[in-house]
């Protein structure tokens, strides 16, 4: 696809699926967006820590469900499947690997670490699967399957730690 739009400040409020799947203008940035949209996810978890954990889930489940049709309209709108602009995909992505990380600033860093490395490096399968499927199913299964990377290794730090000890 060509792109026939840049994603600007008129494009961001222009659809109610653009500020979200753009990470409410966090996926604007000239430099990383993706990890800006990472880091767009803290103030959103802060807020479902608060809610009852057994609906912690669901709500990221909603929240991965509601990605698909954001993301690909938005990528529809730009004329790009999955432009860098689009963190949508990231936010959800990393507040899942957060779910399943001890809640400790140094824990959050290395889940902030490991997420980024696995959703820029895209080891197998997930780079296969990101050129094989497209749209915003697509944008939303290859973060999804990052921080699914993430989690198995912070688990098998969290088991080596407690072994060590």
């Amino acid at each position: 696809m060509v792109l026939t739009t840049l994603p600007n400040r008129q494009f961001l409020l222009q659809h109610p699926a653009h500020f979200l799947a753009l990470g409410f203008g966090s996926g604007l940035m000239p430099r990383a967006p993706g990890t800006s949209g990472t880091l767009a996810a803290l103030p959103l978890f802060a807020v479902l820590m608060y809610l009852p954990e057994v609906s912690h889930l669901p709500i990221l489940a909603a929240l991965f469900l509601i990605g698909i049709p954001l993301c690909g309209i938005t990528g529809r709108n730009l004329g790009v499947n999955d432009h860098g602009s689009i963190v949508w995909d990231e936010i959800v992505a990393y507040m899942l690997v957060l779910e399943f990380t001890p809640k400790s600033w140094e824990w959050w860093l290395y889940a902030f670490l490991l997420f980024r490395l696995f959703d820029i490096w895209k080891p197998f399968p997930i780079r296969t699967l990101d050129r094989k499927i497209h749209g915003g199913f697509g944008v939303m299964l290859d973060d999804l399957l990052a921080a699914i990377y993430a989690i198995a290794v912070l688990k098998g730090l969290q088991w080596w730690m407690m072994q060590s000890f």
